[in-house]
Parts: C-alpha cells; structure tokens; sequence
C-alpha cells in the first residue's frame, strides 16, 4: 500500500469520524430542551430577602400546545408579598386565602397570602407551541428562613392533557422524579456565602454551555479540514 493511500484513507477516517462526533454533539444539542422541565429561575436566593422568579415552561408535546400554567405557593412557608409581572397574550388570575398564622412584617401584619397564580392564554396563537418554551415572572419576599421552597405546578394542553409537575425532589443520590416540582434553595443571609450560591448556579450553566458548544465549532472545524484534506489528495 502506497503512502498516498495510507494518507488518504487516514484523512478519510478522521474526517468521518469527526462528523459523526459532530453530528452526534448537534443531535443532543437539539433534543436536550425535549427533556426539559418546569424549572424556577434562579434556583438559589437568599433567607429573609426578596427575589424575581421566573416559572420556566417547555412544551414536551409534539402535536399540543400549553395552554395554561398554574403554580401553587408553598402553604407550610407562606410569604408575605407576592406580585405578578404582566405577561402580553396571557391573562392571570391570583387566588389568595386567609393564613393560619398571620405573618409579621416591617409594615405589620399579613393575615392573607397567595396561595395560586394561573396564566392562561388568550388565544390559541398565544400558546406555548411544540419545542417551544415561555417564562413567567413574579417577585415573592421575604423569604422565610427554611433550606427550601417548592412550587408546585400544573401545565395544560389544548388536548386537554395536565402535567403534574408536583414530585418532591429526591434524596441525593437517588434518581430524579418524573415530574419534579420547581424548587427554590435559600441560603443563610451572610454576604459571602449568599453571593456565592447565587453565582454558581448560573455561571456553571453558562460555563457547560460555552464548554459544548466549544467542543462542537472543534469538531466541525476539524471535520471541514478533513474534507479539505480529502479534496486536495484525491485532486
């Protein structure tokens, strides 16, 4: 076997394989959002404080839209001051209840929270279509002084079908419920170890999101040199 050919048939193999690589990197790229679930944003804030929360919420449905959105406060935890940011193509419907033990705050006392937000769509164009996904804002606080807080959230389709995103989170280690409900940590109030655990969270997404998408220009860029490599030899 020639040189040349041994030449050829390596650039061959690499360039192959790398776009399988690629292609393979491009497929989980596009169908990771289908595993997607209801998730609040951001997922840590600070015990005693106040924060904007955003309900984040995929459509997993291939043929059905998501029509309505409800998410359940906390009733064990409830808190204090809780407003809803308007959200255009979507009307919203606040419920509140009397507490079972008022809540005492800097402007006296609560004796009423709310208990459930329902966004619904007003039209069928303003639906959350198939492989898309909305969010929905509120600002809740002060936080109570607890590890954590989950709301609990039911997703409607136009066929008719709810998603019951109401699974309490899993013991570490142990594997993740089907439908977990969106869940907040809160952190102790001490500065450093606030803004830390408020950072993480999302620059270890950002820095994994960078990372592949990193990896992926590599190799389609080593995949368009192969190319190159062959065209040059067989030439």
């Amino acid at each position: 076997m020639t040189q040349h050919s041994t030449t050829l048939r390596t650039a061959r193999r690499v360039a192959l394989g790398t776009l399988a690589a690629a292609c393979t990197a491009g497929l989980v790229l596009v169908t990771a959002p289908g595993w997607a679930h209801v998730t609040v944003d951001p997922g840590t804030a600070t015990q005693g404080g106040y924060t904007a929360l955003s309900f984040r919420v995929p459509t997993e449905s291939d043929s059905a839209s998501t029509t309505k959105v409800q998410v359940y406060l906390p009733e064990d935890h409830p808190i204090a001051s809780v407003s809803v940011k308007p959200h255009p193509g979507w009307h919203t419907q606040v419920i509140t209840e009397k507490l079972a033990t008022p809540l005492s705050t800097d402007d006296g006392q609560v004796t009423e929270g709310v208990s459930r937000i329902t966004w619904t769509a007003d039209r069928p164009q303003d639906a959350i279509g198939p492989g898309e996904y909305d969010e929905f804002d509120i600002s809740v606080g002060p936080l109570p002084d607890v590890s954590s807080l989950s709301f609990k959230t039911l997703q409607t389709y136009s066929d008719g079908t709810v998603v019951r995103w109401i699974d309490p989170a899993a013991p570490e280690g142990q594997p993740e419920p089907e439908h977990p409900a969106p869940t907040l940590a809160l952190v102790p109030a001490s500065a450093d170890t606030t803004d830390d655990a408020a950072n993480s969270g999302s620059g270890d997404g950002t820095a994994t999101a960078a990372m592949v998408l990193s990896i992926v220009a590599v190799l389609l860029g080593a995949a368009a040199l192969g190319s190159s490599l062959l065209r040059k030899r067989s030439g």
